[in-house]
């Protein structure tokens, strides 16, 4: 199977076989030799052209009426990122854009010219910048005056452009012959730019698109244009890690060296932002939703600076090879280049961004859920109700007995429930204005104990957890063994009865107030250090353990440093196999991941932000990075969303939780940052602003938000090599027995 990064930004089967099926034919007609044969020549009709439209992709969003395959700006989406992969020349982008453009006018010239767009006997493209004026007569005709700049223009048989009259800008039709048209030197030498001019253009009333505006142009474009990025994105992530892998530097493929091995795992988060953000504004458009607007400009903020960003990253990567004009990466970066240009200055969109979110805009993924899932929704709804009627109290006590804290769970403990049941669960939870009882670290462990814990661990400790009478804490982190726990060395003594352990752990959350505490401790010291791991479960009032509280650089306590002197662990506190603590372990780590992937509430969220910026007034902060802030967090709860809808079509989720998690544990940080570094001299004492105190707390609390959990580094491994396949880093010199 496919790694998830190199997929596409599809998530239906429909999808997926669609994204595939263009794969292939990118694979054997938008070939390389067509692509270098495009930058010796003046621009022409690639020699796939005739079999592109007989695929039926220039129509691919347009209705049958039209002659085009009834599906959406999604269904585009979804082709052109393959497409995108090979930097094809030739007017497709251009065409489907223009095609798209009528379509949503649906007046007069979409009928007339959308049949020849589909069938590809003849081309189209949009001026979407210039600087046209035009005067409107009383029949609705338009003299326009002025120039601009269109894709692939040379080959397009009429034009699309803006004009300007009096106040309004409208867009119209113009015959190509009509106009100006010649080629420019253009930053993309695949695929140039065309100046486009009149001096005087008579556009009939028929040829004016007075049925769409220019924000939903703007917005189509911003999905197409995008679509085509995530594509250069997709190639240039592919290129990177696949050189990496081979390119051998002092002794070691160069994908061991972290500095690499991070670039590409930043450029592979880049991709999966950039689809979640395009997939999410075409959707928003083919539906006609209120806040398509939004959704566009996230996607035209994040995806062309993606293709951009990653293509710079692959030149770095491939070293001098990749900026020698033989290698193709210089055409892709070029091509990225282009398509930013043409979407708009991120400037622009930012700050269009930020008032919007200001103004309350916001998206949430919308999740289908099959039609048998109602039936189970009654029971639900049925059940739930009586649980609400009870006291708070009884509520624990019911919601952990009948499986409703953890419902993935195998029962008694959860309800045994799939991806669906959950949703349902959790729509019926709030519906029922019944609140979730909060574990803290326990939501992460429980799942180990449940699925490798004996039958006593379970009635013992998970049970009553589940009813919130148990504080847990988890010991795994020590001095010199903090994200590598294979290095740890507390020891683990087999003796009649059980076990002695003896060693120290720290930086263990709420170690201090936990009345048990799970423990990962070396039992065999003569066994590869992976293998030789034991998980206990140790209560905290055992004889020899010492806690000592940490005050951490906020002032406050949540952390813990813990000593083992000679502590005796019964035989009955081992979960699972002796020296098979190690799965068990990434079982635990694996929860956690999932869980912080959602957010915390103790960090600074985008609702946070969003206050500040009311009460500081829009005009005194730089809307420009409080618009970038909010695309970054926009993108997070797409992701979000996309992991549950590949959870529910049960595909692999692995890189989109993965960099949900990477994003969540440092947008905290960045709003904190930004905030407090807004406040300027007022952020230096509590008194000097009604917001000084909070931010002042919050950016120093939010330094460890990317250490906890796993740092940002170890993160940024974890996507190399297991999302994108990289090889792990080389292991340490050690003794026979490590």
């Amino acid at each position: 199977m496919e790694p998830d990064y190199r997929l596409g930004l599809g998530i239906t089967e429909d999808h997926t076989d669609l994204a595939d099926s263009v794969a292939g034919f990118a694979q054997r007609h938008c070939t390389p030799a067509e692509l270098r044969a495009a930058v010796e020549q003046d621009e022409k009709l690639p020699a796939f052209w005739t079999e592109l439209a007989a695929q039926g992709l220039l129509g691919l969003h347009i209705g049958e009426r039209h002659g085009g395959q009834g599906g959406g700006l999604l269904e585009l989406a979804v082709a052109l990122e393959p497409i995108g992969r090979t930097a094809a020349p030739g007017p497709l982008v251009a065409t489907v854009l223009t095609a798209a453009v009528l379509a949503a006018d649906d007046g007069k010239a979409a009928g007339e010219l959308l049949p020849g767009l589909v069938d590809g006997s003849v081309r189209g493209t949009v001026a979407l910048s210039g600087e046209f004026t035009g005067a409107r007569d009383d029949s609705g005709a338009i003299t326009v005056h002025g120039s601009g700049a269109a894709l692939s223009g040379v080959l397009a048989e009429f034009v699309v452009l803006p004009v300007e009259v009096g106040a309004d800008r409208l867009w119209v039709v113009a015959d190509a012959t009509e106009l100006t048209v010649r080629a420019a030197e253009s930053v993309d030498v695949t695929r140039k730019i065309a100046i486009v001019s009149t001096e005087g253009t008579a556009i009939p009333a028929d040829r004016v698109l007075d049925n769409i505006d220019n924000a939903r142009i703007e917005a189509i474009a911003a999905v197409i244009l995008g679509a085509e990025a995530v594509g250069i994105t997709s190639w240039c992530v592919s290129t990177a890690v696949d050189y990496a892998k081979v390119r051998v530097q002092f002794g070691r493929p160069i994908a061991m060296f972290q500095g690499v091995k991070h670039r590409c795992a930043q450029a592979g988060i880049l991709l999966e932002q950039a689809r979640a953000a395009v997939w999410d504004a075409a959707r928003a458009l083919d539906a006609g939703e209120d806040t398509a607007a939004y959704a566009a400009a996230v996607a035209a903020l994040v995806a062309p600076d993606a293709a951009v960003r990653s293509a710079r990253d692959a030149m770095q990567i491939l070293g001098g090879i990749g900026y020698t004009w033989e290698h193709d990466a210089h055409l892709y970066y070029r091509r990225a280049l282009a398509l930013r240009g043409l979407v708009g200055r991120s400037r622009d969109w930012a700050p269009r961004i930020a008032r919007l979110a200001l103004e309350g805009q916001s998206r949430d993924v919308r999740i289908d859920l099959p039609q048998d899932s109602e039936s189970y929704r009654h029971q639900v709804r049925t059940e739930l109700a009586e649980i609400a009627a009870l006291d708070e109290r009884e509520q624990l006590v019911r919601l952990g007995d009948d499986g409703w804290v953890m419902p993935f769970l195998i029962a008694p403990f959860g309800r045994n429930a799939g991806p669906a049941e959950q949703i349902v669960i959790a729509q019926e939870m709030e519906r029922a204005g019944i609140t979730t009882p909060q574990l803290g670290l326990a939501a992460w462990l429980m799942p180990s104990i449940a699925a490798h814990g004996t039958e006593e661990q379970r009635a013992n400790l998970v049970a009553p957890t589940l009813r919130s009478e148990i504080v847990w804490c988890q010991m795994f982190s020590e001095p010199e063994a903090g994200s590598d726990l294979a290095a740890l060395r507390t020891e683990a003594v087999k003796v009649d009865g059980g076990w002695r352990i003896n060693g120290q752990k720290i930086w263990t959350s709420l170690g201090f107030i936990a009345e048990w505490g799970v423990l990962l401790a070396r039992s065999n010291p003569n066994v590869p250090k992976h293998q030789g791991i034991t998980y206990f479960v140790v209560d905290m009032q055992t004889e020899g353990i010492t806690v000592r509280p940490l005050r951490e650089a906020s002032g406050g306590t949540l952390f813990s440093e813990i000593f083992f002197d000679n502590v005796f662990i019964p035989d009955s506190g081992v979960v699972g196999a002796v020296d098979g603590g190690w799965q068990v372990a990434r079982g635990t780590l694996s929860n956690e991941r999932v869980t912080l992937g959602k957010g915390l509430a103790l960090n600074a969220g985008i609702d946070d932000l969003l206050t500040f910026v009311r009460k500081r007034g829009a005009e005194q902060v730089p809307l420009d990075r409080v618009g970038e802030l909010v695309a970054e967090n926009q993108t997070l709860q797409l992701l979000g969303g996309r992991t549950v809808l590949k959870q529910l079509r049960g595909t692999d989720v692995s890189a989109t939780a993965n960099v949900a998690k990477y994003l969540s544990m440092r947008f905290g940080q960045q709003v904190a940052d930004f905030c407090h570094a807004e406040l300027g001299a007022a952020g230096v004492y509590d008194q000097a602003d009604p917001l000084s105190g909070r931010w002042i707390e919050q950016t120093i609390s939010a330094r460890p938000m990317t250490v906890y959990g796993g740092t940002t580094e170890v993160q940024l491994n974890v996507i190399g090599e297991r999302v994108l396949g990289l090889p792990r880093d080389p292991e340490p010199a050690t003794d026979a027995k490590s």
